[in-house]
């Protein structure tokens, strides 16, 4: 697959090995070699309009990755349901004056919330989009104000359209086959798909028709200042969810496995002690009598060390002092911008007569901005457990490395031995709480302990938490507990004391997936198909026929638009093109006209004069701009040295009696091959708008007429 740039002497090439590269100059700029995030099998290509973003589509994993074109960088990324066939990513035209004052308005968002602070760079590679100071990488996702839109074709009948390439704006149904081709007018009234079904009662060989369907989407630009705004909301949601989901990635990797090492050593030691009294009381002991059986001796002094014991006390600090951060900074500000947008388009969808023939719908969103208060909730239950965890750890350390000093009779610093009676109590209930064996914990962890206690709030395979925070005497759940008007009140966040921060998180992505997944089958249901016609049957054999299509909208003025199918079919051997014109005008009245081309000998080779005239078939063939045709010419003349040639085909040269195209009568219960004869055939003879490519099987070629160039891939 090759795709130009529509703004710059770009050109994106993916080959069968899954790599992705740019090409500036011919010179490879760079190359996104496959890997397990994103797949190996690309399918599909796509350009965004203002040529800052490429879109692919890959087979094997389902994926559509949005990257960057600077650097080969995944800005975004989402899975599909279907294998991808073909993309197209369309820019809306459309000028009113509700959508002008629309995009000249400041973002209000922009105005009362904070920005977004960056993610520490020291984490992963995961969290690179959001860590540059300077860009807003958001910003840059969203591109342009103007509403653009991706729309994916996939096997099954499969098509969706997403806004500015992240949110999915409609899921189209009611499309048979496997999707070759589809171009969404810019004025988002219609859509043209053409699919291959295969139709496998006959069991010799599959049989498949194309059709070219022809969609009428006026609901969306009918709508189109609304279905702006709330692309726009959208996309700024989702993109917020991956700055939360990053969020928590970088708090992952905050936390250490040193931390564990408390837990292990003390079920180690349990396991290997003789004497019957259990740890809690042995370090009871040490506390209050300053004396420790020999066992714990050996414990504090062989395996924990002094040195040991200082390394996890600095380990326990820091850790838990940059996640402390990363919670206040990061996931807090990201919830909160959440919230916000979410609030804002629970007021869009109470606007009925403007929203709710998009499919936006209030209650579902009053469920989300729930789930994300839940969240937050969770997220200030985190804050308070770290906070009590590095008093405790603080205070617990201190005296147990006097304690330790003693036991080697090392000198011991006068300001260390002070321990006042405040102290000791503080120490003793951190053992009673923490240093109590639990023997079911043995079978679920491995380990008889959980002295720390912030770990199970970031480890992803558990839901429940291991020690849930302890809720008793509090007054405000006993309040909540005995009244029963507050246990139903939606003004109350649903709070969840026994599940871990990831469970949260992933129950508040669902609920918002599923809020914003309505109106696409809304959309997508709006749509209804105006025409629709067979063009052929494929042959068997597979290399005969390169299969070609291409449909370009093109407008002619405001008042009308034309729109032009290309596709090649084999007649007497020959693959000729055939260019199907559909016109309409204001008064929405269609002319279907259908020419067949075919070319002339033009490059004089001195064959029989008497033989047939019609020497080339064509390979390849790509709208140059709105009057022109580049295509890639085979001579199929059975001789030594068959050269390909790289044409221009004006349409002029085809189009030159208006009267003459409408000829054709179209019978609408065959296919289009079986009445081929009837088609009206134009033999061009080219004049000197070709050139034969020496020494090179070309096969493609992907033209850009913007910046007069064009590339051909030779097989």
């Amino acid at each position: 697959f090759m795709a130009w740039s529509p703004k710059r002497d770009l050109i994106a090439l993916a080959n069968r090995a899954g790599e992705v590269n740019r090409l500036a100059n011919f010179q490879r700029v760079w190359s996104l070699p496959p890997n397990e995030n994103t797949g190996k099998e690309v399918t599909a290509l796509a350009w965004r309009p203002d040529g800052k973003i490429l879109a692919f589509g890959l087979t094997d994993t389902k994926r559509i990755i949005l990257c960057d074109v600077e650097k080969p960088e995944s800005l975004h990324s989402f899975s599909v349901d279907s294998s991808i066939t073909y993309m197209h990513w369309m820019e809306v035209t459309e000028e009113s004056s509700v959508l002008t004052s629309f995009y000249n308005a400041e973002d209000e968002s922009n105005l009362l919330l904070p920005k977004l602070p960056a993610l520490p760079k020291n984490y992963s590679t995961t969290a690179k989009i959001f860590s540059e100071e300077k860009s807003d990488e958001i910003m840059k996702l969203l591109g342009d104000v103007r509403l653009n839109a991706l729309v994916l074709g996939g096997s099954c009948g499969f098509i969706e359209i997403y806004a500015y390439g992240m949110f999915k704006i409609a899921t189209v149904t009611g499309v048979a086959g496997s999707c070759r081709g589809l171009c969404l007018s810019s004025d988002l009234k219609s859509l043209s798909v053409i699919t291959e079904i295969r139709d496998s009662s006959d069991s010799e060989a599959e049989i498949t028709y194309f059709q070219a369907s022809k969609l009428d989407t006026s609901l969306l630009s009918s709508y189109l200042p609304e279905v702006t705004r709330m692309a726009r909301k959208f996309t700024h949601i989702s993109t917020l969810l991956q700055y939360i989901k990053l969020s928590l990635t970088c708090m992952c990797e905050a936390w250490e496995e040193i931390l564990m090492q408390m837990d292990s050593r003390l079920t180690k030691f349990v396991q290997e002690k003789n004497t019957t009294t259990s740890v809690q009381d042995e370090f009871m002991q040490l506390l209050l009598w300053g004396k420790a059986s020999l066992e714990l001796q050996a414990l504090l002094m062989n395996q924990l060390t002094v040195k040991g014991l200082k390394k996890l006390g600095q380990s326990i600090e820091s850790s838990y002092s940059s996640i402390q951060k990363l919670v206040i900074s990061h996931l807090q500000s990201g919830s909160e911008a959440l919230l916000y947008h979410l609030s804002e388009l629970k007021g869009m969808a109470l606007w009925k007569q403007k929203y709710e023939s998009l499919g936006l719908d209030a209650s579902g969103i009053e469920e989300a901005i729930t789930a994300v208060g839940s969240f937050i909730l969770k997220a200030n239950e985190l804050l308070q457990v770290i906070d009590s965890s590095m008093k405790n750890f603080k205070a617990f350390f201190r005296w147990l490395y006097v304690a330790m000093l003693r036991m080697s009779e090392d000198h011991v610093l006068p300001e260390l031995n002070k321990m006042t009676q405040k102290d000791i109590t503080f120490v003793a209930d951190f053992l009673t709480e923490h240093f109590n064996e639990a023997p079911e914990l043995y079978n679920r962890k491995g380990k008889y302990f959980n002295v720390e206690r912030v770990g199970q709030y970031l480890k992803d395979e558990d839901d429940d938490l291991v020690s849930p925070p302890n809720t008793e005497g509090n007054q405000w759940f006993n309040f909540l507990k005995h009244s029963t008007h507050l246990k139903e009140s939606p003004l109350l966040f649903p709070y969840y004391p026994e599940k871990s921060l990831h469970f949260v998180k992933r129950q508040m992505e669902g609920v918002i997936d599923q809020c914003l997944q309505k109106p696409a089958d809304v959309i997508g249901k709006s749509v209804h198909q105006a025409f629709c016609m067979s063009l052929y049957k494929t042959s068997q054999s597979e290399d005969s026929t390169p299969q070609l299509f291409k449909l370009p909208f093109l407008w002619n003025d405001k008042t009308s638009n034309i729109h032009y199918v290309l596709f090649t079919m084999l007649e007497d051997s020959i693959s000729k093109i055939h260019i199907l014109r559909r016109h309409t005008d204001t008064s929405r009245s269609v002319s279907n006209g259908i020419l067949a081309v075919e070319f002339g000998n033009f490059l004089g080779n001195s064959i029989n004069e008497s033989s047939d005239s019609r020497c080339y078939s064509c390979l390849d063939a790509h709208f140059y701009d709105d009057e022109t045709v580049s295509v890639v010419l085979k001579e199929s003349m059975e001789q030594e040295g068959k050269e390909r040639v790289l044409a221009q085909l004006p349409l002029s040269s085809i189009y030159t009696d208006e009267d003459q195209d409408r000829e054709f009568i179209w019978d609408s219960t065959k296919r289009l091959d079986e009445q081929s004869g009837e088609i009206p055939t134009r033999t061009v003879i080219l004049e000197n708008q070709w050139r034969v490519l020496e020494n090179m099987k070309a096969q493609y070629v992907s033209v850009n007429g913007i910046r007069k160039v064009s590339c051909v891939v030779s097989t």
